[in-house]
């Protein structure tokens, strides 16, 4: 969702044996660049909701939340300012199918390599380091800090 240069995305880091699913991407504002399974929040659409329609949108993948990385600020490529709810989950269902036009391949990397990936490589490089380092630090939170009201 975009509202007044604001916009409010949800991302997911999928874990499989500390492993995290990565998918490049291939949209205008971001050419061949790694990411987690990632998109923005609809209007009225609950924030947990969204992470998961994401990741099965990008991936073919059903998940489960399980925790909450953080929430992260920040200015996009495009100027937006960016205020990003990142989760961890794992595969309940579904099976790897990158339909969507703008993802274009997908990898399972070990979580400590992340922080080796050079930056120009990763879609915000900044975010995706800071999330990194909260998932192998496991500063995570429950997921009842997101209610629905």
């Amino acid at each position: 969702m975009t509202q007044n240069g604001i916009v409010l995305a949800a991302s997911v880091s999928i874990l499989r044996d500390n492993n995290v699913l990565m998918i490049k991407e291939n949209k205008p504002t971001a050419q061949n660049k790694w990411n987690f399974p990632s998109g923005r929040i609809e209007n009225g659409e609950d924030i947990l909701a969204a992470a998961i329609r994401e990741v099965k949108e990008e991936t073919g993948f059903e998940v489960n939340l399980t925790k909450a990385s953080g929430i992260y600020h920040f200015t996009s490529s495009s100027n937006d300012q960016v205020i990003l709810f990142h989760f961890t989950a794992e595969i309940i269902g579904g099976s790897l199918n990158l339909a969507e036009a703008e993802i274009t391949e997908s990898r399972w990397v070990p979580l400590w390599k992340i922080k080796s990936f050079e930056d120009d490589q990763l879609r915000h490089a900044f975010v995706i380091k800071q999330i990194a380092d909260a998932l192998l630090g496991k500063k995570l939170y429950p997921l009842e800090m997101f209610k629905l009201c």
